[in-house]
């Protein structure tokens, strides 16, 4: 590459960069109102900013995604990292993650339909309230999405090189996506309709719960339930 043209796509990168900032502050402020106190939304944004530097200097048109949605994948990916680097996830979240999803298991597979919060609390041998509580301790202690099935970020990133030079991943991911929206539709309606307004519509827990006409809280617990359930009847592709 001559130092003409390489001058020209380090302008562009420049370019894409300023253009794309406020899409970092708005992925780190949508992200930091489901963590701890603890989480600083600063940080996040300046992990952000070099996801967003990465995706400027990778980012190649052809492959027919838009930059946004490309840069978009990047700059959470890197902000979950740095989530990750923190360690800051207390051992009883995950503890209780595993706990809630394997009794909604169990009183699925025996009753054969949509387990209710008072069956799993009582699986669990917890009060309702106490269940609730682990709900909501669940969706606040961690980064609740698609990272929770055990995947990796590929299933949802746009940057195909990595299945064309592997066909048999891409079409994998492609019918693990397909799983994973029929399994959604599958879910009670007010969980289906939570996790498209959070998901789809990047709507904060206080929206949704406006919407709802509920509380905050109850919006987290439905959002924690809502993807245990999931991860649950996702069992074939995670495990």
């Amino acid at each position: 590459m001559s130092k003409v043209a390489a001058y020209a796509n380090q302008v562009d990168s420049n370019a894409l960069v300023y253009q794309h900032s406020v899409l970092v502050k708005r992925i780190a402020h949508h992200l930091v109102a489901r963590l701890p106190a603890s989480v600083i939304v600063d940080d996040l944004i300046q992990s952000g900013m070099i996801g967003l530097i990465e995706a400027a200097r990778n980012f190649d048109g052809s492959k027919g995604a838009s930059f946004e949605t490309y840069a978009g994948i990047r700059i959470r990916g890197a902000m979950l990292d740095e989530i990750r680097r923190g360690d800051w996830v207390p051992r009883s979240v995950h503890k209780n993650s595993r706990a809630i999803s394997a009794a909604i298991n169990e009183v699925e597979k025996r009753t054969g339909r949509d387990a209710r919060d008072q069956e799993v609390a009582a699986e669990l041998e917890v009060s309702l309230d106490e269940y609730h509580r682990m709900l909501t301790d669940v969706n606040s202690g961690k980064v609740l999405g698609i990272d929770d099935l055990g995947v990796s970020e590929d299933v949802i990133s746009t940057d195909d090189s990595r299945a064309q030079n592997r066909p048999a991943e891409g079409y994998t991911n492609q019918r693990f996506q397909s799983a994973l929206a029929s399994c959604i539709k599958t879910l009670p309606e007010r969980e289906s309709l939570v996790l498209s307004l959070y998901y789809d519509e990047e709507l904060n827990l206080k929206e949704i719960g406006e919407i709802l006409s509920v509380s905050e809280s109850r919006v987290s617990q439905i959002h924690s339930q809502a993807l245990a359930r999931v991860k649950t009847r996702m069992q074939d592709w995670v495990n």
